[in-house]
């Protein structure tokens, strides 16, 4: 008779199965949780920056390249085109206010003012003749006003006389209407001669008026052109230092052609260019600062160019104090603009961290100092020094600044002595 067996439960295969399940849950999860879990790197101490959180007062500001320029620069030009026949100085002579500096020639313009002298000589001339007809003929209108006024009074006595004697018989009435006629025209002679030499008189007078007018019209036109002859001599405009000198003997120059400049040198400003990114926030009156031979000056910017070249505008800054003795033209200055008024605030010097983190997270060290862990955080404005912390750190706080490049997703730094 046969006797039945029993089943067994676990079976070397099952028990291999679950062996290896368990063995895959395992690892899952540890893999989980390394995943989840925070990294780790060892750091030397020594290789990195380590700086506290602290309170102080924080401006905010950009930093600017600025050359140093004369405060005023007259730039010559020629006024009259020509050839360089003669300079009087070189490149660099400090010169006074009138001084020559160099002699063009023009035999156009030369020769227009001969013709132009001409003319003037001719209109004189013209003018004299004029005014001496005008006096001939006034007097001679005179002198027959004298002779009719005469014969005027002479026709008056005959006929007065005559109307005596024609009232008592003695003359003929016809001896006595000869000499009422005679009387009323000259009545009316002297009438008609007043009144063309007053009309005389009057056309004299405009004619010499315009015949001056022409003359003094030619004659400031003559004046401008001896001013445009002179102004082939090019002359220092003010006292300064002749500068960029572009002349040379032989050489033709245009009208209106940069010839060079003279660089007033009673006192100096500096030319900063900065980025377009600030032109909304740079203004006349803003202040900035530099460091020169140990000491810090003082900047203010007088004027904005709100042109826009290669992505830079520039301004013109002056000296709020005296000028550094040493300091000379053509000198660059690393220049502090500010942005804004000093305020208290939370500060984080700069550093390589901000490329990597952006200003959202920085590596905070522990209490012991042996570790540093990441801390979100919130940024502000920033300067050349420092930047303003907004939210996430306190006053005391243990920060790395120096750069996170190499660190890529690790969580936590362990500080090494």
């Amino acid at each position: 008779m046969d006797i039945a067996l029993e089943k067994k439960r676990f079976t070397p295969k099952r028990i291999a199965l679950i062996i290896g399940a368990a063995l895959l849950i395992g690892f899952i999860i540890f893999i989980l949780l390394s995943s989840s879990g925070s990294t780790k790197l060892n750091i030397d101490r020594e290789r990195i920056s380590i700086h506290a959180v602290k309170n102080g007062v924080f401006q905010e500001n950009i930093p600017v390249n600025g050359v140093v320029m004369p405060i005023t620069t007259i730039y010559l030009d020629a006024l009259e085109g020509g050839r360089v026949e003669e300079k009087f100085v070189e490149d660099g002579t400090l010169m006074k206010k009138g001084e020559p500096i160099l002699r063009l020639s023009n035999t156009d313009l030369e020769l227009s003012l001969v013709n132009q002298e001409t003319q003037v000589y001719n209109l004189l001339t013209q003018m004299q003749r004029t005014q001496n007809a005008s006096r001939e003929n006034t007097i001679n209108k005179l002198n027959q006003l004298t002779e009719v006024k005469s014969s005027l009074r002479e026709a008056e006595r005959k006929y007065k006389l005559n109307k005596k004697l024609f009232e008592k018989g003695v003359v003929a009435k016809q001896e006595y209407l000869e000499t009422k006629n005679n009387y009323n025209y000259q009545k009316d002679r002297l009438a008609l001669t007043e009144k063309v030499l007053q009309q005389d008189t009057i056309s004299s007078k405009q004619e010499n008026v315009q015949v001056r007018e022409s003359y003094e019209k030619t004659r400031k036109a003559l004046e401008l052109m001896r001013k445009k002859v002179e102004d082939l001599v090019v002359r220092a405009p003010v006292d300064g230092q002749l500068t960029s000198l572009d002349a040379e003997i032989g050489q033709s120059k245009s009208k209106g052609e940069r010839l060079g400049q003279i660089d007033v040198i009673s006192g100096y400003k500096v030319r900063a260019d900065i980025d377009e990114h600030y032109i909304s926030r740079i203004y006349a009156g803003q202040q900035g600062s530099f460091n020169f031979d140990g000491n810090s000056y003082q900047l203010v910017i007088k004027k904005v160019y709100t042109q826009v070249t290669n992505g830079r505008f520039q301004v013109d800054m002056t000296f709020m104090e005296e000028a550094p003795e040493k300091l000379r033209r053509g000198q660059t200055l690393q220049i502090r603009v500010a942005l804004s008024r000093e305020k208290e605030a939370l500060l984080i010097p700069k550093g390589g961290f901000f490329q990597e983190t952006g200003g959202n997270w920085i590596f905070k060290l522990s209490e012991d100092g042996k570790i540093a862990y990441k801390t979100d955080i919130q940024l502000g404005s920033q300067n050349t020094e420092y930047y303003e912390v907004l939210s996430g750190l306190e006053p005391g706080d243990q920060v790395i600044t120096s750069s996170y490049s190499n660190y890529g997703d690790i969580q936590e730094l362990v500080l090494k002595d």
